[in-house]
Parts: structure tokens; C-alpha cells; sequence
């Protein structure tokens, strides 16, 4: 029997502040909203501020000797920070409500922006949006803001199943708390991922008490300054005070290194069970490094594509990407912390969770678990490491994302001719994005200040708008690189719009010893003589011969695919496309301070198969006023009657008229014989 289509929607219980919204599985249509507003944490609406402690709230004025806890669902902990801080989040709880849909599922959300002050899109991160690119949320290259008090209707196929996540896409108000899991449950999984007993989303957040991503970015070269004295050093300001799960975490006093004891996340499970755990890092700047102590992660999907099973010790999961593992819960019945370790930060910022065995006491201020023992000759197997190798910890053995391999193995997209293209996302160069103001999907023929490889070249920095046109069926060989001037860190960037194949990925040259930096990966030429010190405007394959898809090491049996990858320091990842799903497409930095840089491109495919937009779709854009010579031409307003000054009834029509008198009346006016009477002999002249 055909599924009819019907909108169908199943709202589950709250379960430690995050509230989740379930489709029918056997409706075409799932409906939902999200409205956007802007929050306090440590704030509960009846019993006002509130503080942690032993695991859970209190309100302030609560009973010292008998004090009752303040329901923990009702608030918006963060990491238990007293302070209250704005937040802006969806549906009133951080993160907002996970969204649970089922393959080839139409989903429809109507998104409410009922913030006071800042615009909002929403990007679907992951979904690839196949005719519906309208509905991709890419600022300014797929739609036009959500102003304050408008609403926006996204209607798309979820596609196929995996993890993804929703996120605002308004200049870097992610980083104050609206974002989102988006799961979309596998019809017929395959076997290994059928046994499992229940499954958990586990989201990760970086958290500053002082400052958002915009105030990091605009003090990121000059500090923060105090009078004439220099408070924060560039370092500080982009280091974070704590790590949340799920919108939980825990203040370390960096003095004491005691946490505060606030309540966070905690996972119920059954021993020996099996559960499947997706992960997705919202964080605006930091890698975490996820381990569960005593257990192994069989890792079974990065990006929402299927790999073929890893077990590792942890995985190190970058902003933007996401990860499923399996977890068999074969330990002695207790309480065992999930640890997310922030990668390359000054002082430790943990993100905890606990994972608790039924049976097991309830008392998860304090943890006695320890991670996996690792030695030289047991190592500890990581996935997704920066680096082929950590030379000065030979207990940990590395494994980069570009070992791992598609579940089902299919060869690289070939059809059509090969493009290739060679783009730098090197922190603050050579490109920088400039917004359009206007939709470039929509208005396309409108965009401006586009870039020219005439006008940036050399060691040159242009800020214009990047546009790649791509034509219809064809195939495109990504080089994305870390090098020249300014590179920095190990950056991510996502490409909305497609997943990626990973062909290769190149690393910069260490000493196999120490593990320090030698020098940038040789297989790229940055053009003539440049150097480190310069831009990498030019590059090019340092071998001629490996043009057009010849490079050797190449994977063209079986890639891993990506939507989010991680381009190494000195280095670069070779990511082929098929040219199949014509639309406007961002490709850009997921580390929120580096996306106020501007380092962004936009891929416009297959202009000519591009569906239509919409009907009544929202248009924006720039207005450059009207002539001011039509001012001072235009005739002067026409004159008026003077109302006579006498205190005598005005003639009137209607007692509308009456209002003009010069006397007020302080009753009601009444147009009796076509003169105004008060309704009340008593008139009081006007002052």
C-alpha cells in the first residue's frame, strides 16, 4: 500500500534541557518550527538566578540546611558560570531541539526570528539540498536575512540517513548558542548498526564568559586594552573558559583546578548493550579529542557517510564535523567519564559527560574512572589526527582521515571533463570574501566586485566576491591548502551542497624525531620564488605531470566521504566533486573567528539547470537613494487656510471639523447648525 502524504509530528519528553522532535516514520511529511529568541543562562523563569551545587541548582534564597534543587530541565546551565550570559538559541533551550527525521523524508520548518537586534539564517549542514538549493541557509548565496519579526519557511528532502546538524548562518551567532542536531534515521541500515539498543547525540561547544566571536575577532591583533594597559594578550582572547556537552559543562577554577559542580549530560545504559553515539561539534575554535574511559569506539561514520568500521581508543572530531561510533557497554557496572579534550588550548577546558550503567550509584559529582591505558607497545589508536604521527608519544598511534575507507566501495566520480583548482584558505589571504548584498543564488546577474586572477595574483590580498562557475555533468578536482603568508592552525572548511570525495591528503615536512616543523609540503608550487613569507596566490602541482587528477597516491577505489575536512598546517586535500546538483554553494572556514576573516568561495553550478526560485521568495539588497535634484525641483507643498483665532463657534461639517478650533474642549465636540458646540457649556483656552 502507497504511504499517503501526511504531516506528522512527535514531540518527545524533555530530557536534561534539550527538548527533540521525532517524524513518523511512515508519513512523506514532517512539519516542525523553531523560534529564535535570546536567553539568560542561570536563569529560571519562577525562582530567578540560580547557582551549582553537588550536581545540581539552587535558587539563591533557598533554605541552607534543607534547600530544594531547582528543576534542571527549566534551565539554561552552560558550565554552571553564575553570571547570567545572553544566549540566543531555538526553541528556548542550548542547543536547540534535535530533529529526527527518516530517509527521503520532506522536512518543513517554519523558523520565527524573534530576536530584537540581529538577523538569522539557518543552514542545514550536510543536507545537500538537491533541488532545493533556496533552501540551503547560506547567507547572502542562498536566501536573504530573517529580519526581526519575519518568519522563513525551509521545505527540503532530508535525503539520506546520517548525522547533521542545523546552525545560524548570521555573521557568528552560532557561537552564542543557536545550532542544532539533524538526524536522519537509516530505512535499512546495514547489519552491524542494527543490534543496537538505543542511540545518543552528543553535541560539543567551546564556552567564553567574557566574549562572543565577533568581540574575539575584532581584538584578535591589538588584545584587549584597559586604559593604557594591555589586558589580554591575542592568546587569552581566543581561549575559551570551558567545554559544554549538550549544552552542559563544568567550570574549572583555572586558580584551584576544581570544578564547580555544576550538573551535566549523563547517558543511561544497560550492560551489555550496544549503542550507537552520533557527535557533532558545534564548537567555534576547538578539535576535541572524544574517549569514553574503559571502552573502545568502533567508529562507523564521519559526515554522514558510511565507513568501514575503525576501533579506536578516541576520535578527534573538528568544528563542523561529525562522527557515530558504536559503544558496547561490557564494563563492570559504575559510572565512566566521556571525556572531549580541547586540542592546541592554553589552559584545559574539559567537556564531560558520563556514561552510567543502570545499577550504578548516582552520585556524578566526583568520577573515579580512568582513561585507556596506553604504551609504546599497546597503543592507543586516534582517528583523524592533524599528522601522520606524535614522534614524542609513541603510545599513540595515528590514524588520518584519509586511511579510512567508504563502506561500500565506489570508484571516484570521472565523467565529463576534469577541472582542477587550486584554492588557498591560508588564515586572512589571499582572498578575502566580500558579502554580496544581495541573494547571489536569486540574483545572480547582479553580483559585483567579483574576483579577477588578473587583480590577485603574485602576493597580492584582494577582497572581492570569489565565484567558481561549474558546468553541468562534469568533475571537479578540489586542492584545498594551508600555506604561504598567514597560514595558521589546522583550519576546517565545509562545501555546502555535496560531500566530497577525499583523494589525498598532503602534510607539511616534521622532524620524525621531535615532531617540530621542517617546512610546507613540497608537492605544491606557490609560483617562482615564493616563499613562506608570501602568499600562495599561484599554486600549482610542483610536478607537471600530475595535472588534471595524475598526482600519484591518490585513493581511486574506495575515498571516504566528507562534507567538513580539516586542511593540515603547510598542507593540502585533494576533494573531488561531481558536478550533478546545480545550484549556489558556499565553501568556507568553520572556525567562527576566521569566518569574520572572510575566506570564502562561492561554487556556481550548472547556472542553467538551476531550479527556479521560488514564487514570493524574500529579495534584499542595496539602496543608493533617490536624486536630490528631484528635492529641489519639486513644487512647494500647497497652502493651507489659517483657522481663525476667534473664540466664536467654527463652522463645521462634521464635529471632525471641531478638533481644528482654537479652544479646546475637554468633553466632546458637536456640529449642531453647521456651527461646533461643546458638548459642555465650559471651554478652556488652548496653552
Amino acid at each position: 500500500m502507497a504511504k499517503t502524504a501526511v504531516i506528522f509530528l512527535l514531540a518527545l519528553s524533555l530530557l536534561h534541557v534539550v527538548s527533540s522532535f521525532e517524524c513518523d516514520e511512515n508519513a512523506n511529511i514532517c512539519e516542525t518550527s523553531l523560534v529564535i529568541t535570546e536567553e539568560l543562562t542561570m536563569f529560571h523563569e519562577k525562582e530567578k538566578a540560580v547557582y551549582p551545587s553537588n550536581g545540581s541548582l539552587y535558587k539563591y534564597s533557598a533554605d541552607p540546611i534543607l534547600p530544594v534543587p531547582v528543576n534542571i530541565s527549566e534551565v539554561i546551565t552552560a558550565d554552571g558560570f553564575e553570571k547570567q550570559i545572553v544566549v540566543v538559541v531555538a526553541n528556548g533551550s542550548l542547543p536547540g531541539p534535535s530533529i529526527i527525521a527518516y530517509e527521503d523524508q520532506i522536512l518543513v520548518v517554519h523558523v520565527k526570528n524573534n530576536l530584537m537586534s540581529e538577523t538569522v539564517f539557518i543552514h542545514w549542514h550536510g543536507i545537500e539540498q538537491r533541488g532545493t538549493p533556496n533552501m540551503d541557509g547560506a547567507s547572502y548565496a542562498s536566501q536573504c536575512p530573517i529580519d526581526p519579526g519575519q518568519s522563513f519557511t525551509y521545505t527540503f528532502n532530508v535525503g539520506q540517513g546520517g548525522t547533521y546538524w542545523y546552525r545560524s548562518q548570521s555573521g557568528l551567532q552560532r557561537g552564542k548558542g543557536l545550532y542544532g542536531a539533524l538526524v536522519v534515521r537509516e530505512r535499512n541500515p546495514p547489519s552491524h548498526l542494527q543490534n543496537v539498543s538505543g542511540e545518543f547525540i552528543l553535541q560539543l561547544q567551546d564556552w567564553n564568559h567574557d566574549f562572543n566571536a565577533d568581540r574575539e575577532f575584532l581584538s584578535s591583533e591589538v588584545g584587549e586594552n584597559l586604559k593604557s594597559s594591555k589586558i589580554l594578550t591575542f592568546d587569552s582572547i581566543w581561549n575559551a573558559h570551558s567545554s559544554l556537552i549538550n549544552g552542559r559543562g563544568r567550570y574549572y577554577n583555572p586558580d584551584t583546578g576544581k570544578h564547580n559542580e555544576a550538573p551535566i549530560q549523563v547517558f543511561d545504559v544497560d550492560q551489555g548493550e550496544l549503542y550507537r553515539f552520533r557527535v557533532i561539534n558545534a564548537a567555534s575554535m576547538y578539535s576535541y579529542r572524544v574517549s569514553v574511559d574503559n571502552h573502545t569506539l568502533t567508529v562507523v561514520s564521519s559526515d554522514a557517510r558510511l565507513i568501514k568500521p575503525v576501533d579506536v581508543e578516541s576520535v578527534i572530531v573538528n568544528p563542523g564535523e561529525r562522527f557515530d561510533f558504536i559503544l558496547e557497554a561490557k564494563a563492570d557496572i559504575g559510572n565512566f567519564k566521556i571525556r572531549g579534550v580541547a586540542q592546541n588550548v592554553i589552559n584545559s577546558i574539559p567537556a564531560e559527560a558520563v556514561l552510567h550503567y543502570a545499577g550504578a550509584d548516582e552520585m556524578f559529582v566526583s568520577l573515579s574512572s580512568t582513561r585507556n591505558p596506553c604504551t609504546p607497545t599497546e597503543q592507543c589508536a586516534i582517528l583523524n589526527c592533524p599528522v601522520k604521527s606524535f614522534p614524542m608519544e609513541p603510545e599513540l598511534q595515528c590514524l588520518t582521515i584519509d586511511s579510512t575507507t567508504a563502506f561500500i566501495s565506489n570508484a571516484p566520480s570521472s565523467e565529463g571533463s576534469l577541472h582542477e583548482y587550486f584554492l588557498n584558505f591560508a588564515v586572512s589571504g589571499p582572498m578575502k570574501y566580500l558579502l554580496p548584498p544581495i541573494s547571489a543564488k536569486s540574483h545572480y546577474k547582479h553580483v559585483k566586485s567579483l574576483c579577477s586572477t588578473e587583480e590577485c595574483k603574485n602576493n597580492d590580498e584582494c577582497t572581492c566576491v570569489n565565484i567558481i562557475d561549474a558546468n553541468y555533468n562534469g568533475t571537479i578536482n578540489f586542492v584545498f591548502l594551508n600555506m604561504g603568508k598567514q597560514k595558521g592552525w589546522d583550519v576546517q572548511i565545509h562545501m555546502h551542497g555535496h560531500s566530497f570525495e577525499v583523494l589525498k591528503v598532503g602534510y607539511a615536512n616534521y622532524n620524525e624525531t621531535t615532531g617540530e616543523y621542517i617546512s610546507e609540503n613540497t608537492d605544491i608550487n606557490c609560483g617562482g620564488n615564493t616563499t613562506e613569507d608570501e602568499n600562495c596566490n599561484g599554486a600549482t602541482w610542483s610536478d607537471p605531470d600530475w595535472f588534471n587528477g595524475n598526482d600519484t597516491g591518490l585513493n581511486l577505489a574506495d575515498p571516504p566521504l566528507k562534507d567538513t575536512i580539516t586542511l593540515p598546517y603547510g598542507g593540502y586535500v585533494i576533494a573531488r566533486i561531481k558536478v550533478d546538483n546545480p545550484g549556489m554553494w558556499a565553501i568556507s572556514y568553520q572556525m567562527l573567528p576566521l569566518v569574520a576573516d572572510g575566506i570564502a568561495v562561492l561554487l556556481n553550478e550548472s547556472f542553467e539547470n538551476q531550479p527556479k526560485v521560488p514564487d514570493n521568495f524574500p529579495t534584499c539588497g542595496d539602496f543608493g537613494g533617490i536624486n536630490p535634484d528631484q528635492l529641489i525641483s519639486t513644487p512647494a507643498p500647497p497652502t493651507t487656510t489659517t483657522i481663525p483665532t476667534t473664540t466664536e463657534p467654527a463652522r463645521c461639517v462634521t464635529p471632525g471639523d471641531c478638533r481644528r478650533h482654537i479652544n479646546l474642549c475637554y468633553t466632546e465636540w458637536q456640529c449642531i447648525n453647521k456651527l461646533c458646540h461643546c458638548k459642555e457649556t465650559h471651554t478652556t483656552p488652548f496653552h
